[in-house]
């Protein structure tokens, strides 16, 4: 079973309905996010920074737990200068994309050691290694994920369980592009090797690559277009 946090739009929404249409058993959570799509029977409304919703979720669904890759999509942003900051803002960027995190990968663990097979695959970003003024809290999660990776690769690899990050650049969906001017775009492109922004599909194939590999563990994966 494939569970996809955050699968109500972005990233998220592009993975779960290209495993839908792939006809791969997958479940996934939102939010906020409306939902009255024809596949919303295999979504669910979790607010991952709260341990006791992200409890009653995998106990409602245990029974479908099986080969289980979970994919960490569900994440947020917020713009501000870090000595003009909202502090409750900030600190909910933190609850939300490392906690959160953290609360679905922590329940899920134990079902995964005792089948003796797990793929975990958390969505990083570029800005942990090219930081961007103004998003302190994103960028402190996102650094706090890869770290995190790392560490349960190693104190899960011997259970046939993976853990790997992937530091996504721009792409076409999710957050980043959709927040900068089109004038801005052209000259972010202009510093990108590649001289273009990522397709969905290759993120797509890169999932596909962490779940099919058994021997790639505590990796950290740029998806960047050479932008280093």
């Amino acid at each position: 079973m494939i569970l996809i946090t955050g699968a109500s739009k972005g990233i998220g929404k592009y993975l779960f309905k290209e495993l839908v249409v792939n006809k791969l058993p997958v479940l996934g959570t939102y939010n906020k996010t409306d939902q009255s799509t024809e596949d919303k029977e295999l979504l669910f409304k979790v607010d991952i920074s709260n341990y006791i919703e992200v409890d009653n979720w995998i106990n409602n669904i245990r029974s479908r737990l099986n080969q289980i890759v979970l994919i960490n999509c569900a994440g947020i942003n917020y713009n501000s200068f870090a000595h003009k900051a909202d502090i409750d803002k900030w600190n909910k960027v933190i609850d939300v994309n490392i906690k959160g995190t953290f609360n679905v990968i922590h329940r899920l663990l134990p079902i995964m050691r005792e089948q003796n097979y797990g793929r975990i695959i958390n969505l990083s970003s570029v800005v942990t290694s090219l930081p961007t003024v103004g998003i302190s809290s994103y960028v402190a999660s996102k650094s706090a994920i890869n770290g995190m990776t790392k560490v349960l690769a190693k104190e899960n690899a011997s259970k046939g369980i993976t853990v790997n990050a992937i530091n996504l650049g721009y792409s076409y969906i999710g957050m980043g592009i959709n927040e900068i001017s089109k004038k801005n775009q052209q000259i972010l492109l202009k510093s990108i090797p590649a001289g273009r922004f990522c397709k969905p599909e290759e993120i797509f194939e890169t999932v596909s690559f962490l779940i099919n590999n058994e021997y790639v563990n505590g990796s950290i994966i740029d998806i960047n277009g050479g932008l280093i």
